[in-house]
C-alpha cells in the first residue's frame, strides 16, 4: 500500500508542477500539500499495480494517445457543428453496445471517458462480466456490436491496452 502512494505523491506532485508552468517556492510548498493529501485520501484507491509505472513504453503510447484522441475530438466537434448547425438537424440518436476487451479497472475507466470526452458520444454504463460498454451516441451509424466497437472503441482501446494492461 505504502509503494503505491508513493507513486500516487510522485504523478500528483509532478502534474501541479506542470500546471504551474513557472513554480516558485509557494507553488511546490503547495504542491507538496496537495499531492501528500491526495496520496494519503486515495493513495489505496488509485494504483493497485504501482510496478506498471516503471515501464517507459507506457508513457510513449501515452504520449502517442494524446494527439490521436485530441485529433478524435477535434472531428467529432466539426461533426457535431455541423448537425447543430444545419437547418434540418440531422440526427439520429441511440445507445448502442460495444465490446472492450480491457480489464484493469484504469484501462476502462479511461476508455470510457475518452469516449465521453468525444463530443456526441457519451458512456452509459459498463458490463464488467460482458465486457461491454453502452454509449449513447448521436448518429447511430451501426446498430451492431462489430460495426459500432470498430467506429466508436477500437481507435482508443488498442492503445490504451498497451498503456493500462
Amino acid at each position: 500500500m505504502i509503494k503505491s502512494r508513493v507513486v500516487l505523491f510522485i504523478l500528483a506532485f509532478v502534474a501541479w508542477l506542470l500546471f504551474c508552468w513557472v513554480p516558485d517556492a509557494q507553488d511546490i510548498i503547495a504542491g507538496v500539500f496537495v499531492a501528500l493529501l491526495v496520496s494519503i485520501l486515495t493513495g489505496d484507491m488509485f494504483v493497485k499495480r504501482p510496478h506498471h509505472f516503471g515501464h517507459l513504453k507506457r508513457y510513449l503510447w501515452f504520449i502517442y494517445y494524446v494527439p490521436i484522441f485530441l485529433w478524435e475530438c477535434f472531428k467529432a466537434n466539426i461533426d457535431v457543428a455541423y448537425r447543430v448547425g444545419h437547418p434540418d438537424i440531422p440526427i439520429h440518436p441511440g445507445i448502442v453496445k460495444v465490446k472492450t476487451n480491457l480489464k484493469s479497472d484504469t484501462g476502462l475507466t479511461f476508455l470510457a471517458n475518452s469516449i465521453t470526452l468525444t463530443p456526441g458520444t457519451l458512456s452509459v454504463d459498463i458490463d464488467r462480466e460482458k465486457g461491454y460498454i453502452y454509449v449513447h451516441w448521436i448518429e447511430v451509424k451501426s446498430k451492431d456490436v462489430e460495426g459500432a466497437t470498430k467506429m466508436i472503441v477500437e481507435k482508443f482501446e488498442r492503445i490504451l491496452r498497451r498503456i493500462f494492461e
